[in-house]
Protein backbone atom coordinates (compact mmCIF):
# COMPACT_ATOMS: atom_id res chain seq x y z
CA UNK A 1 0.00 0.00 0.00
CA UNK A 2 1.13 3.74 -0.96
CA UNK A 3 -0.16 6.97 -0.26
CA UNK A 4 0.63 10.43 0.35
CA UNK A 5 -1.36 12.84 2.39
CA UNK A 6 -1.44 16.16 3.95
CA UNK A 7 -0.08 15.93 7.75
CA UNK A 8 -2.62 18.21 8.99
CA UNK A 9 -5.11 16.25 6.80
CA UNK A 10 -4.44 12.96 8.54
CA UNK A 11 -4.18 14.71 12.19
CA UNK A 12 -7.91 16.01 11.65
CA UNK A 13 -8.87 12.61 10.47
CA UNK A 14 -6.68 10.41 13.59
CA UNK A 15 -8.69 12.94 16.11
CA UNK A 16 -12.16 12.09 14.62
CA UNK A 17 -11.37 8.33 15.71
CA UNK A 18 -9.39 7.87 18.23
CA UNK A 19 -12.08 8.88 20.49
CA UNK A 20 -12.79 5.23 20.17
CA UNK A 21 -9.51 3.70 20.71
CA UNK A 22 -9.27 2.38 24.09
CA UNK A 23 -6.30 3.52 26.67
CA UNK A 24 -5.89 0.24 27.90
CA UNK A 25 -7.13 -2.20 25.13
CA UNK A 26 -7.34 -6.22 26.27
CA UNK A 27 -6.59 -6.92 22.44
CA UNK A 28 -3.80 -4.92 21.15
CA UNK A 29 -5.39 -4.57 17.43
CA UNK A 30 -7.78 -2.67 19.63
CA UNK A 31 -5.08 0.43 19.78
CA UNK A 32 -4.65 0.33 16.11
CA UNK A 33 -6.36 2.68 13.59
CA UNK A 34 -7.04 0.81 10.50
CA UNK A 35 -6.01 2.25 7.63
CA UNK A 36 -7.76 1.30 3.85
CA UNK A 37 -7.99 2.88 0.54
CA UNK A 38 -12.01 3.24 -0.90
CA UNK A 39 -12.95 4.91 -3.71
CA UNK A 40 -9.58 7.02 -4.58
CA UNK A 41 -10.08 7.92 -0.77
CA UNK A 42 -8.28 6.54 2.44
CA UNK A 43 -10.70 5.54 4.99
CA UNK A 44 -10.26 5.41 9.04
CA UNK A 45 -11.31 3.03 10.93
CA UNK A 46 -11.24 2.76 15.17
CA UNK A 47 -12.89 0.48 16.94
CA UNK A 48 -13.72 -0.74 21.19
CA UNK A 49 -16.06 -2.81 20.32
CA UNK A 50 -18.98 -1.43 22.07
CA UNK A 51 -18.19 2.02 19.25
CA UNK A 52 -16.91 1.88 15.67
CA UNK A 53 -15.81 5.62 13.69
CA UNK A 54 -15.05 5.47 10.30
CA UNK A 55 -13.87 9.14 8.95
CA UNK A 56 -12.79 9.45 5.10
CA UNK A 57 -9.84 11.87 4.09
CA UNK A 58 -8.37 12.73 0.85
CA UNK A 59 -4.99 11.05 -0.03
CA UNK A 60 -3.23 10.68 -3.07
CA UNK A 61 -3.17 6.56 -3.10
CA UNK A 62 -0.79 5.13 -5.45
CA UNK A 63 -1.22 1.57 -4.80
CA UNK A 64 -4.71 0.21 -2.96
CA UNK A 65 -4.11 -1.88 0.19
CA UNK A 66 -4.83 -1.99 4.04
CA UNK A 67 -3.41 -1.71 7.14
CA UNK A 68 -3.77 -1.18 10.83
CA UNK A 69 -1.29 1.25 12.32
CA UNK A 70 -0.51 2.02 16.10
CA UNK A 71 -2.85 5.14 17.29
CA UNK A 72 -1.17 7.32 19.77
CA UNK A 73 2.11 7.10 18.44
CA UNK A 74 1.31 7.79 14.57
CA UNK A 75 -0.87 11.10 16.39
CA UNK A 76 1.82 12.07 18.06
CA UNK A 77 4.40 12.06 15.63
CA UNK A 78 2.16 13.97 12.77
CA UNK A 79 1.19 16.38 15.64
CA UNK A 80 4.68 17.21 15.98
CA UNK A 81 5.05 18.20 12.27
CA UNK A 82 4.25 21.03 10.26
CA UNK A 83 1.43 21.23 7.75
CA UNK A 84 3.30 19.26 5.05
CA UNK A 85 3.07 16.19 2.29
CA UNK A 86 3.90 12.88 3.95
CA UNK A 87 4.18 9.53 1.72
CA UNK A 88 3.23 6.35 3.69
CA UNK A 89 4.55 2.61 2.28
CA UNK A 90 3.62 -0.62 3.77
CA UNK A 91 5.24 -3.97 2.45
CA UNK A 92 4.27 -7.22 2.38
CA UNK A 93 5.01 -7.74 6.40
CA UNK A 94 2.82 -5.13 7.90
CA UNK A 95 5.80 -2.46 8.28
CA UNK A 96 4.47 1.01 7.79
CA UNK A 97 7.37 3.51 6.67
CA UNK A 98 6.52 7.44 6.22
CA UNK A 99 9.08 10.09 5.21
CA UNK A 100 9.10 14.07 5.14
CA UNK A 101 11.51 15.98 3.02
CA UNK A 102 13.39 15.70 6.47
CA UNK A 103 13.08 12.66 8.41
CA UNK A 104 11.98 9.13 8.02
CA UNK A 105 9.84 7.11 10.46
CA UNK A 106 8.90 3.27 10.51
CA UNK A 107 6.32 1.55 12.93
CA UNK A 108 5.52 -2.50 13.14
CA UNK A 109 1.70 -2.07 11.79
CA UNK A 110 -0.92 -5.11 11.85
CA UNK A 111 -2.63 -7.47 9.65
CA UNK A 112 -5.85 -5.60 8.39
CA UNK A 113 -7.77 -8.85 8.28
CA UNK A 114 -7.08 -8.73 12.45
CA UNK A 115 -8.93 -6.11 12.47
CA UNK A 116 -12.39 -6.42 14.31
CA UNK A 117 -15.65 -6.15 12.03
CA UNK A 118 -17.59 -2.98 11.88
CA UNK A 119 -21.18 -3.88 12.11
CA UNK A 120 -23.72 -2.48 9.62
CA UNK A 121 -27.04 -2.11 10.14
CA UNK A 122 -27.84 -0.15 7.00
CA UNK A 123 -31.22 -2.77 7.12
CA UNK A 124 -32.91 -1.36 10.06
CA UNK A 125 -35.42 1.52 10.53
CA UNK A 126 -33.88 4.77 8.72
CA UNK A 127 -34.50 8.45 10.16
CA UNK A 128 -33.57 11.05 8.09
CA UNK A 129 -32.75 14.39 9.74
CA UNK A 130 -29.54 17.05 10.37
CA UNK A 131 -26.61 16.60 12.61
CA UNK A 132 -27.37 19.82 13.62
CA UNK A 133 -30.52 18.84 15.06
CA UNK A 134 -29.30 15.60 16.00
CA UNK A 135 -26.55 17.37 18.02
CA UNK A 136 -29.12 20.00 19.68
CA UNK A 137 -31.42 16.99 21.45
CA UNK A 138 -27.90 15.27 22.67
CA UNK A 139 -26.83 18.89 24.18
CA UNK A 140 -30.32 19.28 25.77
CA UNK A 141 -30.23 16.17 27.35
CA UNK A 142 -26.69 14.43 28.07
CA UNK A 143 -25.76 16.64 30.70
CA UNK A 144 -28.57 14.83 33.09
CA UNK A 145 -27.56 11.18 31.93
CA UNK A 146 -26.31 8.79 34.70
CA UNK A 147 -22.66 7.50 35.48
CA UNK A 148 -24.19 4.12 37.93
CA UNK A 149 -22.94 1.18 36.19
CA UNK A 150 -25.45 -0.34 38.47
CA UNK A 151 -28.29 1.66 36.36
CA UNK A 152 -27.23 0.93 32.93
CA UNK A 153 -30.24 2.05 31.19
CA UNK A 154 -30.08 5.20 32.86
CA UNK A 155 -26.03 5.50 31.45
CA UNK A 156 -27.68 7.02 27.81
CA UNK A 157 -30.13 8.66 26.61
CA UNK A 158 -33.79 7.45 25.66
CA UNK A 159 -34.68 8.42 21.33
CA UNK A 160 -38.42 7.76 21.51
CA UNK A 161 -38.85 8.37 17.27
CA UNK A 162 -42.26 8.58 16.41
CA UNK A 163 -44.29 9.54 13.37
CA UNK A 164 -45.41 12.76 14.60
CA UNK A 165 -42.55 13.96 16.74
CA UNK A 166 -39.61 12.31 18.70
CA UNK A 167 -38.59 12.90 22.26
CA UNK A 168 -35.08 12.69 24.27
CA UNK A 169 -34.77 11.65 27.53
CA UNK A 170 -32.12 11.42 30.09
CA UNK A 171 -32.07 10.90 33.74
CA UNK A 172 -29.82 10.07 36.92
CA UNK A 173 -32.45 10.03 39.72
CA UNK A 174 -31.93 13.41 40.61
CA UNK A 175 -32.88 15.35 37.42
CA UNK A 176 -34.75 14.70 34.39
CA UNK A 177 -35.01 16.26 31.14
CA UNK A 178 -37.18 15.05 28.24
CA UNK A 179 -36.79 16.95 25.19
CA UNK A 180 -39.15 17.09 22.26
CA UNK A 181 -38.31 17.52 18.44
CA UNK A 182 -41.57 18.05 15.76
CA UNK A 183 -38.88 17.79 12.83
CA UNK A 184 -37.72 14.60 13.78
CA UNK A 185 -40.26 11.61 12.22
CA UNK A 186 -40.26 8.24 11.07
CA UNK A 187 -42.53 5.78 8.73
CA UNK A 188 -42.59 3.85 12.29
CA UNK A 189 -42.27 4.61 15.86
CA UNK A 190 -39.18 3.20 17.99
CA UNK A 191 -37.57 3.36 21.30
CA UNK A 192 -34.20 2.72 21.82
CA UNK A 193 -31.06 3.54 24.04
CA UNK A 194 -27.86 5.25 23.28
CA UNK A 195 -24.66 5.20 25.30
CA UNK A 196 -23.30 8.60 26.54
CA UNK A 197 -20.15 7.69 25.48
CA UNK A 198 -21.33 7.24 21.46
CA UNK A 199 -23.74 10.35 22.13
CA UNK A 200 -20.38 12.20 22.69
CA UNK A 201 -18.36 11.39 19.83
CA UNK A 202 -22.34 12.08 17.65
CA UNK A 203 -22.07 15.24 19.05
CA UNK A 204 -18.28 16.29 17.90
CA UNK A 205 -17.85 14.33 14.77
CA UNK A 206 -21.14 14.89 12.68
CA UNK A 207 -21.48 17.46 10.35
CA UNK A 208 -24.21 20.28 10.27
CA UNK A 209 -26.30 18.87 7.20
CA UNK A 210 -27.33 15.77 6.16
CA UNK A 211 -27.69 12.88 8.85
CA UNK A 212 -28.81 9.57 8.79
CA UNK A 213 -29.60 7.02 11.79
CA UNK A 214 -30.15 3.67 10.87
CA UNK A 215 -31.31 1.41 13.56
CA UNK A 216 -31.23 -2.49 14.24
CA UNK A 217 -32.28 -4.52 17.26
CA UNK A 218 -28.66 -4.13 18.55
CA UNK A 219 -26.80 -1.22 16.87
CA UNK A 220 -27.22 2.59 15.53
CA UNK A 221 -25.43 3.67 13.13
CA UNK A 222 -25.19 7.87 13.08
CA UNK A 223 -24.06 8.76 9.26
CA UNK A 224 -23.01 12.36 7.66
CA UNK A 225 -20.56 12.90 4.41
CA UNK A 226 -17.41 11.57 6.06
CA UNK A 227 -18.16 10.05 9.17
CA UNK A 228 -20.23 7.13 10.62
CA UNK A 229 -20.29 6.50 13.99
CA UNK A 230 -21.99 2.77 15.12
CA UNK A 231 -22.81 1.75 18.72
CA UNK A 232 -24.31 -0.89 20.74
CA UNK A 233 -27.71 0.04 22.03
CA UNK A 234 -28.30 -0.29 25.93
CA UNK A 235 -31.14 -3.08 25.47
CA UNK A 236 -32.27 -2.74 29.21
CA UNK A 237 -35.79 -1.06 29.91
CA UNK A 238 -36.00 2.65 30.40
CA UNK A 239 -37.42 3.72 34.51
CA UNK A 240 -41.04 4.18 33.83
CA UNK A 241 -40.37 8.54 33.37
CA UNK A 242 -43.78 9.84 33.18
CA UNK A 243 -44.53 8.66 36.48
CA UNK A 244 -42.37 10.91 38.21
CA UNK A 245 -43.44 14.32 36.29
CA UNK A 246 -45.66 16.22 38.56
CA UNK A 247 -49.15 16.62 36.53
CA UNK A 248 -51.49 18.91 39.16
CA UNK A 249 -48.94 21.73 39.82
CA UNK A 250 -50.96 24.66 41.13
CA UNK A 251 -47.51 26.69 42.13
CA UNK A 252 -45.95 29.09 39.06
CA UNK A 253 -42.88 30.93 39.77
CA UNK A 254 -41.48 33.09 36.74
CA UNK A 255 -38.18 34.68 37.03
CA UNK A 256 -34.99 35.49 35.08
CA UNK A 257 -32.55 32.68 34.51
CA UNK A 258 -29.06 34.60 35.23
CA UNK A 259 -30.16 36.09 37.70
CA UNK A 260 -31.30 33.10 39.90
CA UNK A 261 -28.74 31.15 38.72
CA UNK A 262 -26.30 33.68 39.58
CA UNK A 263 -27.92 33.64 43.16
CA UNK A 264 -27.97 29.94 43.40
CA UNK A 265 -24.18 29.98 42.95
CA UNK A 266 -23.44 32.92 45.43
CA UNK A 267 -25.77 30.88 47.99
CA UNK A 268 -24.70 27.81 47.72
CA UNK A 269 -21.00 28.47 48.53
CA UNK A 270 -22.45 28.39 51.90
CA UNK A 271 -24.23 25.58 51.97
CA UNK A 272 -23.83 21.94 53.12
CA UNK A 273 -20.32 20.12 51.59
CA UNK A 274 -22.05 16.65 52.15
CA UNK A 275 -25.38 17.66 51.06
CA UNK A 276 -25.45 21.00 48.96
CA UNK A 277 -28.33 21.77 49.88
CA UNK A 278 -29.97 25.29 49.40
CA UNK A 279 -33.97 26.15 50.78
CA UNK A 280 -36.08 28.04 47.94
CA UNK A 281 -38.85 30.27 50.14
CA UNK A 282 -41.53 31.29 47.85
CA UNK A 283 -44.08 34.07 48.83
CA UNK A 284 -45.87 36.89 46.58
CA UNK A 285 -43.72 38.46 44.37
CA UNK A 286 -40.55 37.77 46.07
CA UNK A 287 -38.13 34.64 46.10
CA UNK A 288 -35.24 34.06 49.21
CA UNK A 289 -32.46 31.09 48.79
CA UNK A 290 -30.80 29.83 51.75
CA UNK A 291 -28.07 27.46 52.51
CA UNK A 292 -26.24 26.72 55.93
CA UNK A 293 -22.93 24.72 56.73
CA UNK A 294 -23.53 23.92 60.61
CA UNK A 295 -20.17 22.29 60.52
CA UNK A 296 -18.38 25.61 59.26
CA UNK A 297 -20.88 27.53 61.12
CA UNK A 298 -21.32 29.91 57.90
CA UNK A 299 -25.11 30.70 56.41
CA UNK A 300 -26.11 32.57 53.06
CA UNK A 301 -29.60 34.16 52.50
CA UNK A 302 -30.24 36.13 49.08
CA UNK A 303 -34.14 37.67 47.96
CA UNK A 304 -34.88 38.27 44.44
CA UNK A 305 -38.23 39.78 43.15
CA UNK A 306 -39.97 37.48 40.46
CA UNK A 307 -43.79 36.78 39.61
CA UNK A 308 -45.24 34.55 42.03
CA UNK A 309 -49.15 34.91 43.44
CA UNK A 310 -49.38 31.52 44.82
CA UNK A 311 -49.87 30.75 48.57
CA UNK A 312 -46.20 30.78 50.26
CA UNK A 313 -44.04 27.10 49.93
CA UNK A 314 -40.91 26.44 50.79
CA UNK A 315 -38.64 23.96 49.10
CA UNK A 316 -35.13 22.11 49.22
CA UNK A 317 -32.96 21.13 46.47
CA UNK A 318 -29.53 20.10 45.94
CA UNK A 319 -28.11 23.13 44.65
CA UNK A 320 -25.45 21.45 42.21
CA UNK A 321 -29.31 20.13 40.04
CA UNK A 322 -30.46 22.92 40.58
CA UNK A 323 -27.62 24.75 38.75
CA UNK A 324 -27.09 22.57 36.14
CA UNK A 325 -30.95 22.48 34.83
CA UNK A 326 -31.09 26.70 35.17
CA UNK A 327 -27.59 26.50 32.84
CA UNK A 328 -29.23 24.39 30.13
CA UNK A 329 -32.69 26.47 30.05
CA UNK A 330 -31.76 28.79 26.71
CA UNK A 331 -34.74 31.49 27.41
CA UNK A 332 -33.90 34.43 29.64
CA UNK A 333 -37.19 33.56 31.69
CA UNK A 334 -37.65 30.18 33.32
CA UNK A 335 -41.42 28.99 34.63
CA UNK A 336 -41.41 26.76 38.01
CA UNK A 337 -44.02 24.72 38.67
CA UNK A 338 -44.41 23.38 41.99
CA UNK A 339 -47.43 21.59 44.00
CA UNK A 340 -45.75 20.48 47.39
CA UNK A 341 -42.07 20.21 48.80
CA UNK A 342 -42.03 16.72 48.61
CA UNK A 343 -42.97 16.47 44.55
CA UNK A 344 -40.72 17.48 42.21
CA UNK A 345 -39.60 20.67 40.84
CA UNK A 346 -40.40 21.28 36.54
CA UNK A 347 -38.48 24.13 34.78
CA UNK A 348 -39.36 25.14 31.38
CA UNK A 349 -38.63 28.17 29.39
CA UNK A 350 -41.33 30.85 29.30
CA UNK A 351 -41.19 30.78 25.29
CA UNK A 352 -40.61 27.35 23.76
CA UNK A 353 -38.70 27.19 20.16
CA UNK A 354 -40.74 26.31 16.97
CA UNK A 355 -40.52 23.03 16.54
CA UNK A 356 -39.41 21.78 19.91
CA UNK A 357 -39.88 21.56 23.43
CA UNK A 358 -38.50 21.16 26.92
CA UNK A 359 -39.34 20.05 30.00
CA UNK A 360 -36.26 19.54 33.14
CA UNK A 361 -37.10 18.60 36.20
CA UNK A 362 -35.49 18.14 39.67
CA UNK A 363 -36.25 16.21 42.96
CA UNK A 364 -36.33 18.00 46.18
CA UNK A 365 -34.64 16.88 49.09
CA UNK A 366 -35.57 16.62 52.60
CA UNK A 367 -35.32 20.10 54.73
CA UNK A 368 -33.04 20.01 57.69
CA UNK A 369 -34.70 21.76 60.72
CA UNK A 370 -32.82 25.18 60.54
CA UNK A 371 -35.00 28.58 59.91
Amino acid sequence: MKFSVSSSELVKGLSAVIGAVPSKATLPILETVLFKSEDGKLKLTSSDLEISIVHYIDAHITEDGAVAIPAKRLNETLRQLPDIPVEFTINDSNTVSFKTNNGTYKLAGENADDFPEIVNPDDGLTINTTGSVIRKAIKKTVFAVSNDDLRPAMMGVLFQIGEDESRFVATDGHRLVRYTNHSIKSTESRDFIIPNKALSQVEKLIDDDVCTIHISEDHALFQSDRTRIVTRLINEPYPKYEAVIPKDNDKILTINKLDMLAMVKRVAIFSSTSTHQVRLQLEAGKLTIKAEDIDLSSEAKETITCDYKDEAMEIGFNARYLADVLSNIEDQEVLFEFSTPNRAGILKPVTQKEDEAILMLVMPVMLNNYA
